[in-house]
């Protein structure tokens, strides 16, 4: 895993003005209660800027080179295999994570294991069809070579999230200085060139099948209509 055009995009005049826009739409998608557990995979080292982790205790950064803000819990280790509990946290937030996994495929499971029923997932990517990442990617030879990622476009991961029963809440694209977001996988193909991220927010679903028993077949006893009222029955009882 290589994030290094990360750091270095973030450095970038229009990555600075991503990092500001992700880091109030992280914040205000973080919906879970103080007192739940909040997993995030791979550092960034100004988690500060959307969290307050001496209010959320329970916040934790995993990351291979142990990345991350000084205020909070950190855990050292790769991302397709988490050292937790499965059904053990409420939120998981993976900020540019996939698209530098070379296991993303792995990871997606194991965030699945780990993650409550009903807890949300935050994944950041960028927009695979933006004219200024590819720009930025092709002219710049240093961050070209420190890339090592794979662009993944945001269909793509909607359908991941889906074939593990995930169902997604929100999707958003990060423009320039706004971000714009709809319910479910509604439309964001307008202006899909100049958009320079993308966020998808879904909600794990757990669907337990309810087994179908058998009804045995009972042999209906046979009454004989009017018997219990006929004069035989009322003269015998008399």
């Amino acid at each position: 895993m290589n994030r290094n055009f990360l750091f270095a995009w973030y450095e970038t005049p229009r990555g600075k003005l991503l990092k500001q826009l992700e880091a109030d739409y992280i914040q205000r998608s973080i919906t879970v209660s103080c007192q739940q557990t909040i997993l995030q995979v791979g550092g960034l080292g100004w988690e500060n800027e959307f969290i307050d982790c001496s209010l959320y205790k329970h916040f934790i950064i995993l990351d291979a080179k142990n990345r991350g803000c000084e205020e909070a819990l950190k855990i050292q280790a790769k991302a397709s295999y988490l050292p937790l509990k499965s059904d053990s946290v409420d939120m998981i937030i993976l900020p540019h994570l996939l698209e530098f996994d070379a296991f993303r495929f792995q990871t997606i499971r194991e965030v699945e294991r780990v993650l409550k029923p009903e807890g949300i997932i935050l994944v950041l990517n960028f927009n695979p069809w933006s004219f200024w990442i590819r720009y930025q990617y092709l002219w710049d030879k240093k961050m070209a070579d420190s890339w090592g990622g794979h662009f993944i476009s945001r269909s793509r991961i909607t359908d991941w999230l889906k074939l593990l029963n995930f169902e997604i809440s929100v999707c958003s694209q990060f423009y320039l200085d706004s971000v714009v977001s709809t319910s479910g996988k509604n439309n964001l193909r307008k202006h899909l060139f100049s958009g320079t991220a993308y966020a998808v927010k879904a909600i794990k679903r757990r669907y337990n099948l309810i087994p179908l028993t058998p009804i045995k077949s009972r042999n209906p006893s046979l009454v004989l209509a009017g018997s219990i009222n006929s004069p035989a029955h009322k003269k015998k009882h008399d």
